[in-house]
């Protein structure tokens, strides 16, 4: 069934359409299309989504049926719009184009294209040997059938051994191995959040947890973080006392997209106060292999649970590779067990090679991971060089870890710079895709996974039409009416 959205939901995502840099000077109806193509470019309104009928969003932004159908041509016009009569108009995209990792639409032909929408790095050069040695290892397996829902021992005896040597006792069977991150998380979420369950995030936070929080039809509250500081631990505990949420998803490590690392201080009195308030903790430990200046890491947020309340969820994608398709969740034996059996219904197993793949690069983390972090923290200064060159009233906080650093802009752009980019060869994932709400314009995601060429000749694009949308007449800001 085709989801509707109504002319005040609209409304509301529109916001200050008439308003839009360089929009001023344009008919309201070509302003109007544009603005819902912005909407569609950033994430905010869906793709095969039923608009409202013309006369009920008039309505809502109080402007002319005129308007409104004028709107919908020229959208129908460029193919952001299909209309069949009787049955209404629904979002869709121009034929030729595809949506990107970013969330914006996106010519097929990518040629030079610079795609920062992307947190994951190219794989390490020990993975052709592992392949070829697991490839070896393949015949002790193929006299079953190949379905091991919670994954080879071996490889839950590798991970588990990970988390002991940080410092939390694990055994295999406190481990299961998924496909990748993002499944850990949907099958601790299809246990764990039955449809309207209150469930705390942060604020900004990983896009497709959201999506995975969305499709559970969870009641999410966030907990918004400095851009400069990160967590106010007093807010955040206050956050979950008051809501007492059935879950909370936290990145306490390297968060994404801001970079920062929770402190051991908080951790445990996160932890104590989620047991006072009945709340499951989702710890998602994907970037917990990435410091890159040397600092010693907190404890892990497990180290500090005695009542089962934290589920740590982790992977390889990020300090080794993203096709790499290997995730986990620790947790205690029994909530395994429960995950395994539901597990069955999505997907069986994770492939055997793959796991075994696994396996012989987690034998040489040592090094694969310590030049992971060399060529990231390389990576991660020629961003900043080239910010503080070409973009320098943007402001940052410079990650000690992971791979992504969160840039606060000189102005509420984030949407409209990340459209115009894309028309120099830049992909960007632009700031109300990290949040709920349509906030979050004045800040943008930049990764520092790619080259450092790339990085500098992206930012340099960047920084081209972020001053060619200075050009535009600033607008005229409205006085509201006053209404005695």
């Amino acid at each position: 069934m085709t989801t509707s959205v109504r002319g005040g939901q609209l409304a509301r995502l529109l916001g200050q359409w008439h308003s839009l840099p360089g929009r001023h000077r344009s008919p309201d109806y070509a302003a109007l299309a544009g603005a819902v193509r912005g909407l569609l470019s950033d994430g905010r309104l869906p793709l095969g989504v039923r608009l409202p009928a013309e006369r009920e969003l008039a309505e809502a932004l109080s402007v002319s049926r005129t308007t409104v159908t004028a709107a919908y041509r020229s959208l129908r016009e460029t193919g952001h719009l299909t209309s069949r009569r009787g049955a209404g108009s629904w979002t869709t995209l121009p034929n030729g184009h595809r949506v990107a990792s970013s969330g914006l639409w996106t010519p097929g032909d990518d040629i030079d294209m610079i795609d920062m929408g992307v947190a994951a790095s190219a794989a390490p050069v020990e993975l052709v040997p592992a392949a070829r040695a697991a490839a070896d290892d393949l015949p002790r397996f193929l006299g079953s059938a190949g379905y091991h829902p919670t994954g080879l021992m071996e490889l839950r005896e590798a991970v588990a051994a990970t988390y002991t040597a940080r410092g939390v006792t694990t055994s295999a069977e406190q481990i299961l191995i998924t496909s990748g991150t993002q499944q850990a998380l949907d099958l601790v979420l299809r246990l764990s959040v039955p449809a309207g369950a209150p469930v705390l995030v942060e604020s900004p936070t990983y896009p497709n947890a959201l999506a995975a929080l969305s499709a559970r039809r969870a009641r999410i509250s966030t907990h918004g973080l400095d851009a400069g500081t990160g967590w106010d631990g007093e807010l955040l505990l206050a956050a979950l006392r008051q809501t007492r949420p059935r879950l909370a998803y936290v990145i306490p490590e390297f968060q994404n997209p801001t970079g920062h690392l929770m402190p051991a201080a908080l951790r445990e009195r996160l932890v104590a106060t989620a047991h006072a308030t009945g709340t499951e903790l989702v710890v998602d430990e994907s970037f917990v292999d990435l410091p890159l200046d040397g600092d010693e890491m907190p404890p892990p947020v497990a180290v500090y649970d005695r009542h089962s309340r934290v589920v740590s969820i982790g992977g390889m994608s990020k300090a080794y590779w993203g096709g790499l398709r290997i995730g986990w969740v620790r947790a205690s034996a029994p909530l395994v067990q429960r995950l395994a059996a539901l597990r069955v219904g999505v997907d069986m197993a994770s492939p055997v090679l793959e796991q075994l793949v696994a396996v012989h690069l987690l034998q040489d983390a040592a090094g694969i991971v310590a030049a992971r972090r060399a060529q990231l923290a390389f990576r991660r200064n020629a961003l900043i060089e080239a910010l503080q060159e070409h973009l320098p009233e943007w402001r940052f906080a410079v990650p000690r870890g992971g791979v992504t650093l969160w840039a606060e802009l000189d102005g509420p752009i984030s949407s409209a710079l990340s459209r115009a980019a894309e028309d120099v060869g830049v992909r960007l994932a632009p700031g109300p895709r990290f949040g709920l709400d349509g906030t979050l314009e004045r800040f943008v995601r930049l990764p520092f996974t790619l080259a450092a060429d790339d990085l500098t000749e992206a930012i340099r694009r960047i920084a081209s039409v972020r001053h060619d949308l200075d050009r535009a007449t600033r607008p005229a800001w409205r006085t509201p009416a006053v209404i005695a």
